[in-house]
């Protein structure tokens, strides 16, 4: 908006009265001020009429601002409650039958009603006149502010002509002042509606003061930012112009630009880091090298590797814990069933955790067999955390070299896996599983396990140095995991190292709650299915998990319910519909004939036939011992594919036997005129261990002594010369074999006595055990007397 000084009408005449009753004309997104001059395209239809009737009669109109602008024409409510009374100047038919009219405000006016006419709006107004004001210090200084002002927003980018800043400096009247500069400001609607409806001169002043001291600074931020901008402009011009004139004389050089540009690239990204004092003078250095380097030579692309991989690790970037130990619970819980040993040891570690702020990561070894879910606990672990999951396998790693990395002379030398996956989980604190650490092999090439004693121990590990890099990183806020199906392979000093945890094979219940969890949803998800296309019963899923899989683990029974997911699959393809219900009698025809046939106990007792229990790395499982004499000469036969241990357990059972032939009822010449022989069936199986020591004690006394063995009694235990029965492993999963074969009487030795404190008491239920300490006490509780009873042994 803008004025024309030369326009401005001669202040009216007092003695000429304004009308009181005027066509309106709406405007649309404009406010008009009194002395001001707009042109205006009028539209609508009503208004045109409303000028046609003014160019008729007195050329005024009512000059109303709308609330909100419509096509069709303003209701009553749309317009604001005061105006400018104004007078049409010139008015221009166009071909559109649009008018163009030059209108000039005369005086503000109060909407006090408005007429809805047949053919325009028309309002009945009550003109307002300025009252006179005395100028005052204060007044006289907010016009000269006002004054100041409208110069410097013309200096600075505003619109305003010479003419109006002329106009401005001689009107002497602060409400004539206040119009002239809000007519010449681009003021929103509704201020410049409040400045109009200002009836008091002073305050009106104050309020375009208040606008335009805003619009001033509003200005003078537009002009710094696109003086800013030419700056940038102008510098890159220049650095532009210099580059070109470097390329050039690098070209004449033979010479690039592009190892400088990446030496630049590689401090900047430097300074952002916060490398530690040591990797910081490393980095100096190598880029020091670099920059005194050919562009084509060989060494420059190895220099150039490692300081992308210095600037690679995460240094500093920790990802923050999640220390809300309910939630964290409730994770542990939701992907795992039972484990609960595991979940307090890491509750543990997220109780301390909160209240210190600052712990070295434990460094954990789950131990148990394979399938039975110790790399998914530490994803587990890792999202109840809330931090990064990284994972290497170990298994079959010979070379010192995966975990320390190769050193920077050797051609294609790397970082150790340690390095690389810190870099790919871009934290220095995730969830870090070594997996299969018990599988880790040496030869010429070094000892990866030796190379990992530094690795887990939390007392070393800050300065860890890994053979590429040469400088220290600290592992210490790491969270190790390993993991092995046996301890006893890990080296001593390693598995020292390691505080151990171990996981058992699952029960048939607990088994049963796992699938119907866990794998069966998992299945059916996979394989496109919903959850009423297939429904599984409990004692289906029992008979699979009984008769088709034996194991410690799930994974054979996740295969198994992924064959069935698979043919339910087809048919749901092939167009059945029907929803499969899986019973006990339908698994045949899912999975064919059963895997696994249970060992069938014996129908009466017999001489020299024991059940003992065994521990294998699927599980617990019972194992016949069977002895047989047979005319010969004393000697001792043993059969079955039997380990070193275990037949130096036969041994040590003939010879207590022989040594204590009154003791058991033998008669003196019995080993002079019989041989021994002791079979152990599924002679493909290799068997070994001490376990089997009075189980092959009892068979042979049995076969001995003419004395039948109980067949409802299962036992374990390793046997010494001198008849003592020692503690052996594996106590919850031969008490789960020997429950499942429907055996409910175990001899067990008395060193084992606290190993039942980590056997659930549901396992225990119904079942009866004798802690024994002597082989003497075996034959008491295994042996029946002498009678007749069926068995293997000849005289």
């Amino acid at each position: 908006m803008s004025v024309q000084p030369e326009e401005l009408p001669v202040q009216n005449d007092p003695e000429i009265p304004l009308p009181t009753q005027l066509p309106v004309v709406p405007l649309r997104d404009t406010v008009m001020f009194p002395y001001m001059v707009l042109p205006l395209v009028v539209t609508l239809p009503r208004a045109i009429k409303a000028v046609d009737h003014a160019l008729s009669d007195k050329r005024m109109v009512l000059l109303a601002a709308q609330r909100h602008p419509v096509e069709e024409g303003s209701e009553t409510e749309e317009l604001y409650s005061v105006g400018i009374i104004g007078v049409i100047l010139r008015m221009l038919k166009l071909p559109d039958e649009r008018l163009r009219v030059l209108v000039q405000g005369l005086a503000r006016a109060k909407v006090n009603r408005l007429i809805e006419g047949t053919a325009f709006l028309v309002a009945d107004v009550e003109p307002i006149d300025d009252p006179k004001v005395e100028i005052t210090m204060e007044i006289e200084a907010t016009m000269r502010s006002v004054r100041d002002s409208l110069a410097l927003a013309s200096s600075i980018g505003q619109k305003i002509s010479p003419e109006v800043l002329l106009v401005a400096n001689n009107v002497e009247e602060p409400g004539r002042l206040a119009d002239l500069t809000a007519s010449n400001l681009e003021l929103k609607l509704e201020d410049a509606q409040q400045v109009l409806e200002t009836l008091e001169p002073v305050a009106r002043l104050q309020r375009v003061n208040d606008l335009l001291t805003r619009e001033v600074e509003l200005l003078k931020m537009q002009q710094k930012i696109t003086e800013h901008a030419k700056d940038e402009i102008d510098r890159t011009q220049k650095e532009y112009f210099l580059r070109q004139q470097l390329k050039a004389i690098q070209a004449e050089l033979g010479e690039t630009g592009e190892l400088a540009a990446e030496i630049s690239e590689l401090k900047e990204k430097a300074e952002k880091l916060n490398l530690p004092q040591e990797a910081r003078e490393e980095f100096e250095r190598q880029i020091s090298r670099l920059e005194k380097m050919h562009p084509d030579s060989a060494e420059t692309g190895l220099v150039r590797s490692y300081i992308d991989w210095l600037l690679a690790l995460p240094w500093s970037v920790l990802t923050e814990d999640q220390l809300d130990l309910t939630e964290a619970q409730r994770i542990l819980d939701e992907d795992h069933f039972d484990l609960e040993k595991v979940k307090t040891r890491i509750i543990e570690y997220l109780a301390v955790l909160k209240l210190t702020h600052n712990m070295r990561g434990p460094i954990l070894c789950f131990v148990g067999p394979p399938g039975v879910g110790k790399t998914s606990l530490g994803k587990s672990i890792a999202r109840a955390l809330g931090r990064k999951f990284v994972r290497i396998s170990l298994g079959g790693v010979h070379d010192e070299a995966e975990i320390r990395g190769h050193r920077r002379t050797y051609i294609g030398a790397m970082p150790g896996r340690i390095i690389q996956a810190l870099r790919g989980a871009g934290s220095n604190n995730p969830v870090f599983m070594l997996d299969e650490v018990d599988k880790i092999g040496s030869d010429f090439r070094g000892d990866p396990s030796s190379a990992l004693l530094e690795v887990l121990d939390p007392e070393q590990n800050n300065t860890f140095r890994d053979n590429y890099l040469g400088v220290p990183f600290d592992l210490s806020r790491v969270l190790f995991i390993t993991t092995a199906n046996l301890r006893d392979p890990i080296q001593p000093a390693l598995r020292d190292r390691m505080e151990t945890i171990r996981i058992t094979g699952y029960t048939e219940n607990e088994k049963l709650e796992i699938a119907k969890r866990y794998l069966i949803p998992k299945q059916i998800a996979a394989h496109g299915i919903t959850a009423p296309d297939i429904q599984f019963e409990d004692e289906a899923l029992l008979l699979v998990i009984n008769r088709y899989t034996r194991e410690a683990g799930l994974r054979n029974l996740e295969r198994e319910l992924a064959t069935i997911c698979r043919k339910v699959a087809r048919r749901r393809a092939d167009g059945e519909t029907a929803p499969q219900i899986v019973t006990a009698e339908s698994i045949r025809g899912y999975l064919g004939a059963e895997h696994i046939l249970p060992e069938e106990l014996l129908q009466e007792d017999k001489i020299g036939v024991a059940v003992g229990l065994a521990w294998t790395p699927s599980g617990g499982d019972i194992l016949f011992v069977e002895a047989i004499a047979m005319k010969g000469h004393g000697e001792l036969n043993l059969t079955g594919q039997l380990g070193d241990v275990m037949k130096e357990s036969a041994k040590a059972a003939m010879s207590y036997a022989r040594a204590h032939t009154d003791h058991f009822g033998i008669a003196d010449d019995f080993f002079d005129r019989n041989d021994i022989h002791i079979h152990i069936p599924a002679g493909a199986i290799p068997k070994d261990g001490p376990s089997a020591g009075v189980t092959l004690a009892t068979a042979l006394i049995s076969v001995c002594s003419r004395r039948p063995v109980r067949r409802d009694l299962a036992m374990t235990g390793e046997i010494t010369l001198r008849g003592r029965v020692s503690p052996v492993g594996g106590i919850r999963e031969k008490v789960l074999a020997a429950r499942q074969a429907k055996i409910n009487e175990v001899i067990l030795p008395e060193g084992n006595q606290p190993d039942f404190e980590e056997i659930r008491s549901e396992l225990l239920k119904d079942m009866q055990f004798h802690f024994v300490s002597e082989i003497d006490q075996v034959i008491d509780i295994a042996l029946k007397k002498k009678g007749d009873a069926k068995g293997l042994a000849v005289s």
